[in-house]
């Protein structure tokens, strides 16, 4: 079957590592057809396991090689599909839009606290699909009360973000 893990925390913050090592990594797990989607840290490849495994042999692996508390979501093609097919923001150049990849139910936790974080003019949130979107203004990232709390350490182990347009590529490695 093949899946994307999508790692959070990669070239950000001083944990610094190259796609090429990462792929390494996988391949020294037992992954097959392994390679990389932009250098934010989603590595396609092919495995038989389940994704709750897959998910517990990378994380203990890329701990270990980088030295860092490792934490990546494993989402198999069928659910990556689902992830681009699903966004609810009509495409437009003035906005970021992000889907977030994380645990079952941090979609509920995120839309609380975008509804009590103050929001820029046209700021959007929605889940379709157990699976939280947020549409910002282009500039407003970081800025944004949402924003911040996406870097919430209470958060690092439940989700990561990616700007939908990755989700197609991601796809469009998987064949």
């Amino acid at each position: 079957m093949k899946y994307c893990a999508f790692l959070r925390g990669v070239n950000v913050k001083g944990t610094n590592m190259k796609m090429a090592d990462v792929c390494q990594v996988f391949k020294d797990a037992g992954m097959n057809e392994v390679s990389s989607v932009l250098a934010s840290g989603n590595i396609v490849f092919s495995s038989d396991k389940k994704s709750e495994e897959l998910k517990a042999i990378l994380e203990k692996a890329m701990s270990g090689h980088f030295s860092y508390e490792a934490f990546l979501f494993v989402k198999s093609q069928e659910e990556t599909e689902v992830l681009w097919n699903s966004v609810p923001f009509e495409k437009n150049d003035t906005f970021h839009m992000y889907g977030f990849v994380g645990i079952p139910g941090v979609e509920k936790v995120l839309m609380d606290e975008f509804q009590k974080a103050a929001q820029a003019e046209n700021e959007k949130a929605a889940i379709v699909n157990d699976i939280f979107y947020w549409q910002v203004p282009k500039g407003n990232t970081l800025d944004s009360t949402f924003g911040k709390v996406l870097g919430k350490k209470s958060l690092k182990d439940q989700l990561t973000s990616r700007n939908v347009n990755t989700f197609e590529k991601v796809l469009k490695k998987m064949g």
